[in-house]
């Protein structure tokens, strides 16, 4: 019975100044909507930023342990280390880390030292310095590779 009557009374029409039971419009369905939408692209916006910054972040510290490390080596030995793996050997680092932006660790691009004049051209001069090897370009425009 009851359903009768709100179905009958959905009918008729309100007079002026009576509040009607409705719900929502379409229109009000679709402006809420439209908010959800933006405010949502704004937040997955900045979540990808924020991942971004972070890696940056972890690439810097990396890179100055590798550095850090391969300076120590330098002052301990008087030469520079043939490789990362002559780090890892000599227990001046735990691991060889992985690069956070290719997020592996055989993509270390290493600079080898200047040779000696009066060293043999055959000997290696170990490696002077570490940069990532991605191609990628960081936030503020410049290339990983520079770091």
């Amino acid at each position: 019975m009851t359903r009768e009557l709100t179905t009958s009374r959905s009918l008729e029409r309100t007079p002026p100044g009576v509040a009607r039971d409705a719900g929502w419009t379409l229109i009000e369905l679709l402006v809420v909507l439209s908010l959800i939408m933006i405010l949502s692209s704004l937040a997955l916006t900045t979540y990808r930023n924020s991942i971004v910054t972070a890696k940056e972040a972890a690439l810097h510290s990396d890179l100055f342990q590798i550095r850090d490390a391969i300076d120590q080596y330098y002052a301990d030995k008087g030469k520079y280390p043939e490789s990362l793996d002559t780090l890892v050997s000599e227990h001046y680092i735990r691991a060889i880390p992985k690069d956070p932006i290719t997020n592996a660790t055989d993509t270390w691009q290493t600079e080898p030292a200047e040779q000696d004049s009066g060293a043999a051209s055959s000997s290696n001069a170990g490696i002077y310095n570490v940069k990532s090897g991605s191609p990628d370009t960081a936030l503020d425009g410049s290339a990983y590779q520079d770091w």
